[in-house]
């Protein structure tokens, strides 16, 4: 008897489905894997290309001194090869203009890199230097960031030099995914992105928190790192009246960065003309020196004080609308609600070291009281 061995139909068609599934489930699987190999090989090998640029620079004792980015990257680029080098201005000719960012656990969640100017937005909040774009030969995309408080030991091999820069680097460039942990890394990137509550005509607004007042004896001990010219300056100045022992002025220099993260009276005028009208104007040293000028060019005392209580009124009660859409912190209590800020050149007319843009509250009497008195725990900073 004759008989024809062979597959049915079925049975093909079933085989095939079985293998169409599990490639389906494995396929993929193994891609992602390949892939990520491919991220870490090519982070490695970028990593310990810029490990031993650097300790060529600390061994020639080029590595520290730097005071910006810029030049810090220009003498990089004799020891590992860059094709481009783009200002914080025009960081998106060398790097993408936005980025999927997250730590540890956290989601990545989206970053505009055009706000990404400073160290401070890498968390470095006390290098204070600019941010400068790179594209190296290898094809890897970076941000950089200097610290010009690096220290080098020259006759030392051990030193690598990461501690001197921020960097953020993407090694398939401008090719997606740009999300961390995957073609994204970063080293000493505390993290990414803005510090800025609210940006008006260029100036980025923040918040930082205040614990505690500062001591005279923390003053002394921080304040060249912070800026501070004098621990106390009077019944006007740091230490308030009779130069007391606690004073949060100093500690909201300390919660900014600095005293030069402080808003200056001109920056509070432009917040002031966006909560209030344009009209809005501290009344400040300039303003009280135009007065005294207008006085002995024959205006009379009622025409000025007219003057002044125009200035008054322009600030006696802003936009609930705009207040609440700025996200910045604004207290309220007996009847009184205030944006609280130091200014970092305080004069005798701007509310001396401490002021606050307010409403409800016809005069300026009593400002400093009343931030003691409440213990505010935040300050109004600029970055």
């Amino acid at each position: 008897m004759n008989r024809n061995y062979g597959f049915t139909l079925a049975e093909v068609l079933i085989t095939l489905a079985i293998i169409g599934i599990v490639a389906a489930l494995t396929i993929p699987t193994m891609i992602q894997n390949f892939q990520t190999r491919a991220w870490n090989t090519a982070s490695t090998v970028f990593e310990r290309k810029l490990e031993e640029a650097l300790k060529v620079m600390n061994t020639q004792a080029t590595l520290a001194g730097y005071k910006t980015t810029e030049d810090f990257v220009n003498e990089l680029s004799k020891h590992m090869k860059i094709t481009k080098i783009c200002k914080t201005d025009d960081m998106t000719s060398c790097f993408e203009d936005k980025v999927y960012w997250g730590s540890g656990d956290t989601e990545p969640a989206e970053v505009d890199m055009t706000t990404i100017k400073t160290a401070k937005n890498f968390g470095q909040d006390e290098w204070d230097t600019e941010t400068i774009g790179v594209q190296f030969a290898n094809g890897t995309n970076a941000v950089i960031a200097y610290n010009p408080n690096c220290k080098q030991e020259p006759y030392s091999n051990q030193v690598k030099g990461t501690s001197c820069i921020a960097i953020l680097y993407d090694t398939s460039a401008y090719k997606n995914p740009n999300t961390s942990g995957k073609d994204l890394r970063g080293i000493n990137v505390k993290k990414l992105g803005s510090n800025c509550v609210l940006e008006l005509s260029g100036i980025c607004f923040s918040v930082g928190m205040i614990d505690k007042p500062m001591t005279m004896a923390e003053c002394n001990a921080e304040k060249d790192k912070l800026g501070i010219p004098n621990c106390c300056d009077g019944s006007g100045g740091f230490g308030g009246d009779n130069c007391g022992n606690d004073d949060y002025y100093g500690a909201a220099i300390r919660a900014c960065g600095g005293i030069n993260h402080l808003p200056s009276v001109a920056q509070l005028n432009v917040l002031g003309k966006y909560l209030y009208n344009d009209n809005f104007r501290f009344i400040d040293d300039d303003y009280y020196n135009w007065l005294e000028s207008q006085m002995q060019a024959g205006k009379t005392e009622e025409e000025l004080m007219q003057e002044v209580n125009k200035i008054y009124q322009s600030y006696t009660e802003w936009n609930d609308e705009r207040v609440a859409a700025s996200g910045l912190p604004i207290i309220s209590q007996d009847g009184m609600s205030a944006l609280v800020t130091y200014t970092n050149n305080p004069g005798r007319y701007s509310f001396q070291a401490e002021t606050a843009i307010f409403t409800n509250y016809g005069e300026n009497i009593g400002i400093t009281s009343y931030l003691r008195k409440y213990e505010v725990p935040s300050t109004l900073c600029v970055d």
